[in-house]
């Protein structure tokens, strides 16, 4: 189960909206915010793929000026790959030759 931490940016004059947003969304818990608009939440999800559509999902919401990732661990996801149990989507940076 990745989990990643990110400082979610939001316009001050409407970090309230933004939080409610926030809350909603499953797999996020809120661990803090300040009057500047930063926003702590650590995000949990099956795998990374999954993680990449919950960031965008953030960035959807219409007061958030950025997402930054501040810490990410995937080590029982690399487990499940070098046992042949999960196969990622992408190739992680390299090319894919036909």
């Amino acid at each position: 189960m990745p989990i990643g931490g990110f400082v979610v940016n939001v316009h001050p004059d409407f970090i309230e909206t933004a939080l409610d947003a926030l809350k909603a969304m499953k797999g996020l818990e809120i661990h803090g915010s300040d009057d500047k608009g930063n926003v702590i939440v650590v995000l949990e999800s099956d795998t990374s793929e999954q993680m990449e559509q919950q960031v965008k999902s953030i960035m959807a919401v219409e007061q958030v000026l950025s997402v930054g990732l501040t810490y990410f661990n995937a080590e029982d996801e690399v487990e499940k790959i070098e046992a042949g149990i999960l196969r990622p989507g992408r190739s992680f940076g390299k090319k894919q030759f036909q």
